[in-house]
Formats: structure tokens, C-alpha cells, sequence
């Protein structure tokens, strides 16, 4: 399946980052229109592109990525994994265009949207589908039972949030932490289900100066880390 999108940034030459943006329930590709922007300013040789979720939404405005109609834990994570094979495949379409790969490419997820990110990762087929997933405002459907080897994951969370609780994205941090994972959480004080402009200063900073746990180990064992970093 094919969605629509919105290109935010298309650079003058062949791009060096892929930047994918995933919007929440009941919206659609333009919410996301900002946060895009800042990260092509952060990123002016990056491909930025905010997809379009496939279903028109069931409360009569936007679009969704799963029905939330009647939703309940067991029957989120079977919509999701319903969805999740046409997901990955939107990935890859856009790695291909782009013509770069999972370590140069960033999904950027939105409530809903953060959750399509952070369970694609699982279920994507055993091989690396992103270097770096940030997940704002969002939550697993189901916690993964392994920790993604190639892929750091970046929560930011508004503890002041009524339809996520934060308490979601401490949950999955302190459990991928166990597993291994490379993981930074950040919970922003006095902040709602949104992205304010502290959250998104926070997401900048957080690609920019965060080196992956993976470049750290192949550095001590004195090896290159993978090629086209996104740096």
C-alpha cells in the first residue's frame, strides 16, 4: 500500500538522511508540517517527508493508522499487527527512493503515529529497518521481547499528557534498558498530548549529540561503525 505524503524538505542533491514522519489519530500529514521543519533546518541535506496514515478516521476527521473504535489492549495489538507488514513496506519504499539505507534513516512518531514506529521496528522481518526512532507522545502496543541491535530509540513524553500517561514511555524505557537497548527517555514537565517547542528542542538535541551505544562498542573494539551515519 502507497500513502500519501507530504515532502517537507526534498535537498538540491541526493540526500545524505532519510526523515520520516508518522502523525497521530485523527490528523494528517500536515500536523506534522513543523516539526519537519525543524528538523530540515537541523538536517539540510536530509530528505524530510510526512506519510499520510491510510484510513480515513473513524471519529469523521483525519486519517488513522488502526481503528480505535472499541479498543482495548488485546485488540491493539492485533490491529497493529494487521497494519504492520504494508508499514514496513512504506519504510523501505521511501529508503529506496532515497537511496539510502536503515542507518541513515530517522521515523519521527506522533501519539498513534509513535507506536506504528516503535512496533515496526519488531516486526520487521529480523533486519534493521532505521538507525534512530523517536517516539513523542507515544506507547508500545505490546513491549518487545529483544532489544533492536542497530536501532537507538529516543521518548520524549509530556507528563502533564491525558491520553497517553507518561507512565507508558518509563514503562518501555526501563524495559528496554533491561533488554539492552540503546534508549534515552525524556518526560518534559507541564506538558500536554502535543509537541510544544521545549519537546521539540529536546528531539534536536537528542539526534544531534547523542552517540549511538553501537558506534561506542565497534569504537572500543576498534572497528569503523556502520557507514552513513547520520551525523
Amino acid at each position: 500500500m502507497t500513502h500519501d505524503a507530504l515532502i517537507v524538505q526534498q535537498p538540491a542533491g541526493a540526500a545524505r538522511q532519510l526523515v520520516l514522519l508518522f502523525h497521530g489519530l485523527g490528523a494528517d500529514a500536515h500536523d506534522l508540517r513543523p516539526v519537519g521543519q525543524r528538523l530540515a533546518l537541523a538536517y539540510p541535506q536530509a530528505l524530510v517527508v510526512s506519510v499520510r496514515a491510510p484510513y480515513p478516521c473513524d471519529f469523521g476527521f483525519g486519517y488513522q493508522w488502526i481503528s480505535s473504535v472499541d479498543i482495548d489492549d488485546a485488540r491493539r495489538i492485533e490491529r497493529v499487527r494487521a497494519e504492520m507488514t504494508g508499514f514496513v513496506q512504506e519504510i523501505r519504499r521511501w529508503q529506496r527512493q532515497a537511496g539510502l539505507g536503515p542507518e541513515a534513516t530517522v521515523l519521527v512518531g506522533f501519539s498513534q503515529g509513535a507506536m506504528m514506529v516503535l512496533e515496526a521496528v519488531s516486526h520487521a522481518g529480523g533486519t534493521a529497518l532505521a538507525g534512530r526512532i523517536v517516539a513523542l507522545a507515544g506507547r508500545y502496543a505490546q513491549l518487545p521481547e529483544e532489544a533492536p541491535a542497530e536501532t537507538t530509540l529516543f521518548f520524549v513524553h509530556g507528563k502533564a499528557d491525558e491520553v497517553v500517561h507518561h507512565g507508558c514511555t518509563v514503562e518501555a524505557a526501563r524495559h528496554l534498558l533491561s533488554l539492552g537497548a540503546d534508549v534515552v527517555a525524556d518526560v518534559v514537565p507541564g506538558v500536554g498530548h502535543t509537541i510544544d517547542s521545549e519537546m521539540l528542542e529536546r528531539v534536536v538535541e537528542r539526534l544531534r549529540t547523542h552517540i549511538p551505544k553501537r558506534h561506542w562498542e565497534a569504537a572500543m573494539r576498534g572497528a569503523p561503525p556502520d557507514s552513513g551515519a547520520t551525523q
